[in-house]
């Protein structure tokens, strides 16, 4: 499925934040911020009039990496210098140029995922000049806090780029802080004196890498509603727009709507020109290109993606329809003014509770366990005990995803976990029962008021037989 975001999208420069999607991942025991910074800038090939991005500095330096572990970032920083510069070769000097914010993903060959941040700038100075990139590679999924600390590193190479090395090295000696918590890092800056930045951590942390406000001012409820149908369901999806930040944005937010489930296939919220190739490839994915890239893309796709309207077509039959329309309405009461928070709110409890209702009943399906024994996922059982008759033909295409199965699969070795996603189906299942309830006591009440008022008839025709009424 392609879906153009171009000309639905009205250019926010301040609401360019967003991050990584790791909603199921386990919490990793993060100490600092980041683990590098690495400035990315243009230069020109030799004989040639085009321009390769090539790294100008590394802060820390590689030098002062253990062996093993400068062997492997040696990798990632020939991958950095692709994503960076998605573009290619098509650059030349500019005088103005608006600075951009943006993300991707970097996965190890032990399948963990480092986060790259990106902000792309016009340094300080007078005529044509090429562009640079600022770019930290975190285990931290939280983008509030790297935009903020982006703002300042571009504060400072306005003056200087000898300004940003003391204010990192502040950034990476302080701890990273816990959800609701905040660290002050001091900097120092020449005519300003020293001045205290503070970092705040959202207290809701599971959805502090996530900002979906770009995805709603580019797609519809209904359109946003058939990409999670197509997601949930492991498909191909292609997304196109002109800038890097609006692609990147848009596809972690999709990719949040899962939660709390796990995209499991390829990722690149923005596809270098030089692997554009991977549009071919036969497994699901999730690809964020350049509107620029086009008729690359339509060329080298196969028939299942041809076109750029090329959805299968069965997308608005995929969800439940007396679902789809829950979704529908929860999705309208957000507001336009509402506040990143309020909005995420709103849209993760929507789609949290669609697979509440789907989903949500798995735990009584896991049987076999005892303690700390793993149990066995019973799948049959589990799809007839659907809640609504319309679930169970989303239930039964939904397990087949490998990210389900991974899912199921964490729920088998520890039967007994618990986290944000049990404690929504605890409040669900709570609320069913005091529904339940509460039918039961009203059919009690109709019921006894009908026998009383049949006690009363009979208690008045006993009184007319024997005649007492009359006196």
């Amino acid at each position: 499925m392609f879906s153009t975001l171009q000309d639905k999208f009205h250019r926010d420069r301040s609401d360019r934040d967003l991050t990584l999607p790791q909603p199921t991942a386990p919490a990793l025991a993060v100490t600092s911020f980041f683990e590098y910074l690495v400035v990315v800038s243009l230069g020109k090939k030799r004989g040639q009039g085009t321009y390769e991005p090539q790294i100008t500095y590394q802060f820390p330096k590689l030098a002062n990496m253990e062996l093993s572990q400068r062997e492997e970032e040696e990798k990632s920083l020939k991958a950095i210098l692709l994503f960076c510069f998605p573009e290619g070769v098509n650059w030349a000097p500019l005088t103005e140029y608006p600075s951009e914010t943006f993300s991707f993903v970097l996965t190890e060959v032990d399948g963990s995922r480092k986060n790259g941040y990106c902000r792309r700038l016009l340094p300080h100075g007078k005529g044509a000049r090429a562009p640079e990139a600022y770019c930290i590679i975190s285990r931290v999924a939280c983008f509030g806090l790297f935009s903020k600390i982006f703002d300042e590193v571009e504060k400072r190479r306005q003056i200087s780029m000898a300004m940003i090395y003391p204010f990192m090295q502040s950034l990476r000696e302080a701890p990273f802080p816990a959800p609701g918590n905040t660290v002050k890092i001091k900097s120092f800056i020449p005519e300003s004196g020293t001045e205290i930045i503070s970092l705040t951590r959202p207290l809701d942390s599971w959805l502090e890498h996530v900002d979906f406000r770009t995805l709603f001012h580019c797609l519809t409820n209904e359109e946003v509603l058939k990409v999670f149908a197509s997601t949930v369901l492991e498909r191909r999806i292609i997304f196109m727009a002109e800038e890097l930040s609006t692609l990147s944005q848009v596809l972690h937010a999709v990719a949040a709507l899962l939660y709390p489930f796990t995209w499991q296939h390829t990722f690149i919220s923005i596809v270098p020109s030089v692997l554009i190739d991977v549009v071919m490839a036969p497994t699901p994915y999730l690809l964020g290109v350049q509107r620029s890239k086009l008729d690359d893309v339509t060329d080298q796709s196969d028939v299942s993606v041809c076109s750029v309207s090329g959805r299968i077509g069965d997308e608005s039959t995929i969800l439940p329809e007396k679902l789809q329309e829950e979704l529908l309405q929860a999705l309208c009461c957000r507001r336009d003014n509402s506040t990143s928070e309020e909005l995420n709110k709103v849209v993760s409890e929507a789609f949290l509770s669609f697979f509440v209702k789907t989903v949500g009943h798995f735990s009584s399906h896991v049987k076999g366990s005892s303690g700390r024994q793993p149990g066995v996922f019973q799948k049959k059982s589990f799809c007839k005990a659907s809640e609504h008759k319309a679930s169970q033909h989303f239930v039964k295409r939904f397990i087949q995803t490998q990210m389900f199965d991974i899912f199921i699969q964490e729920v088998e070795r520890r039967p007994t976990q618990e986290g944000f996603f049990h404690k929504k189906i605890a409040e669900y299942q709570e609320s069913k029962k005091k529904e339940k309830a509460m039918r039961g006591e009203r059919a009690c009440g109709v019921n006894v008021g009908i026998f009383r008022q049949n006690e009363q008839l009979i208690c008045h025709m006993l009184l007319k037989t024997t005649g007492i009424d009359q006196q």
